[in-house]
């Protein structure tokens, strides 16, 4: 094993871990010897039932409705084949390829607590996967969250007994395709190890994850936004004096305020309007604390909740080596990952919001304080960014819907015996494409700011945190002194944003941000 190797015991796997995955970065990975020791344990456990002719749910008996029905010995073995390949009934356009690589990891990572009872071959054959750059072919349609992500899932097993697709190098291959590539034969499933293949939440929490990070990326993102805008807008600092928030004392709404004082530190601009006739700035400007930072605090709950998940057991039955114990129970069930992804889609879907009023403010010459209507050059003959502001207006319209969350919805599934549902893999998708709309609404009020920095008569040096943020937006694309076409330049301030080069210009410049 590499010394860079990764090692799971189903308890240890952190945010950053995922992220790597999520970058598109390759690294291999092994278990812990505790973790060798638990899963050779459990194993003896599952065959030791079944040698004693023990009646155990999933391990010789059917699934769901068809538990009552006991299968023979001959059969086992065909039996974890059938539930595979029969539950295999995703459809839709396939995950994002790194997604299904961290869902991959998030398989290998619950087995390796030893409380799934599948032999060591398995876990080996997901980690070798996953250390080759195997990317699952999954349909990201076709889990309700309870049971587990079944759908879904099953199209991952599908890849250890040599049947489904995978890209591997860049190239889609059949299952049996990828195994000769990979070298080895297709496993033979034993008792409960298609089950524990098939039933948990690691769909539904790798999409959310993902959501996650881009959220804790666009918090700060959405700080430094502000900050280039209240210079833009020629507005005030006075609401992010420290003073006011250690009054009403929410971590984000403090550290926003923090972030702000850092960005807008050694400013010109705010000294020169000092004395103007503005009393308040509007919400948008004077309020992205407390707004900025409800949504950092909700950011903080999902985080929470889905690192816990990452590191979770969530199949069923659940085996207990150190007692002898099989036990049934529902850590399947994907309720806590549903709350978390509506969660991060309601809080950064105002991030959005609030954005585009920051658009409105500076576009908008009723409001704006000087600057030329929809930051043109010259308008009338030119548009500027008019509608640049239409398209954040559609994208926070359509998050409003994106938002409306997933699980307040139930529908009985398996002849009603899985009558309660989460619908956590649609909440987590739901909420990674809010994420993806506000990248872009964020990345138009950053070229609006830096478009409205340059239109000012006089030209005066922002604060050194938001300076930094203007020239990384420059870097991207230039001042647009006439019309021309504004998609790319939106697409390429999104890349900075996405890419992290945004942040990492700023905070090169200011120093880390909360």
């Amino acid at each position: 094993m590499a010394k860079s190797a990764l090692l799971l015991d189903g308890r240890s796997l952190t945010l950053a871990d995922a992220g790597r995955v999520l970058a598109g970065e390759r690294f291999a990975v092994g278990l812990t010897p505790t973790a060798l020791r638990r899963v050779a344990a459990s194993r003896a456990l599952v065959e030791r039932a079944v040698a004693h002719g023990e009646a155990l749910y999933g391990i010789n008996t059917g699934f769901g409705k068809l538990a009552r029905v006991r299968i023979d010995d001959a059969n086992l073995e065909l039996l974890q084949h059938n539930l595979i390949v029969s539950h295999a009934c995703g459809v839709g356009e396939p995950l994002d390829r790194n997604v299904a690589r961290l869902a991959l990891l998030l398989r290998a990572n619950t087995l390796a607590t030893g409380h799934s009872g599948v032999r060591r071959d398995v876990i080996d054959r997901l980690a070798l996967m996953f250390e080759r750059g195997v990317e699952p072919w999954i349909p990201a349609q076709g889990s309700v969250g309870a049971s587990g992500d079944l759908a879904p899932l099953a199209h991952l097993a599908l890849l250890l007994i040599g049947r489904g697709q995978a890209w591997l190098d860049g190239a889609l291959l059949s299952g049996a395709e990828l195994a000769a590539k990979l070298r080895v034969k297709p496993l033979a499933l034993g008792p409960k190890e298609g089950l524990a293949l098939i039933n948990g939440t690691q769909i539904s929490t790798a999409i959310a994850v993902a959501g996650l990070i881009g959220a804790k990326r666009l918090a700060k993102t959405a700080d430094i936004a502000v900050a280039l805008s209240i210079e833009a807008l020629r507005g005030s600092s006075k609401p992010f004096d420290a003073r006011i928030h250690a009054l009403r004392p929410h971590p984000g709404q403090i550290e926003t305020a923090k972030n702000v004082r850092q960005l807008l530190r050694g400013s010109k601009v705010l000294p020169s309007h000092a004395h103007c006739e503005k009393v308040q700035d509007p919400y948008c400007l004077r309020c992205a604390p407390q707004v900025h930072g409800a949504v950092r605090d909700a950011i903080g709950y999902a985080e929470s909740v889905l690192v816990r998940e990452m590191n979770s057991v969530t199949d069923n039955p659940l085996l207990f080596p150190d007692d002898g114990d099989v036990l049934t129970g529902g850590n399947f069930h994907a309720e806590p990952v549903a709350f978390a992804a509506d969660m991060l889609a309601i809080a950064t879907a105002e991030l959005a919001n609030i954005s585009e009023r920051r658009i409105e403010n500076m576009v908008n010459p009723d409001l704006s304080g000087g600057l030329p209507a929809f930051l043109a050059a010259s308008a009338g003959l030119n548009s500027g960014l008019m509608i640049a502001q239409v398209t954040a207006a559609a994208l926070v319209s359509e998050n409003k819907t994106l938002a409306h969350p997933a699980s307040v919805d139930s529908i009985p599934t398996s002849a009603g015996k899985e009558d309660h549902v989460s619908m956590a893999t649609w909440a987590a998708r739901k909420s990674l494409q809010v994420v993806g709309n506000t990248e872009y609404v964020i990345s138009i009020e950053l070229l609006a700011a830096a478009q409205a920095l340059d239109l000012w008569s006089t030209w005066l040096n922002p604060g050194k945190g938001a300076h930094a943020a203007y020239r990384a937006i420059r870097v991207a694309c230039a001042k647009m002194s006439k019309d021309r076409e504004v998609a790319p330049d939106i697409a390429r301030v999104r890349e900075f944003v996405r890419g992290g080069q945004l942040v990492a210009a700023v905070e090169h410049a200011c120093g880390r941000l909360a």
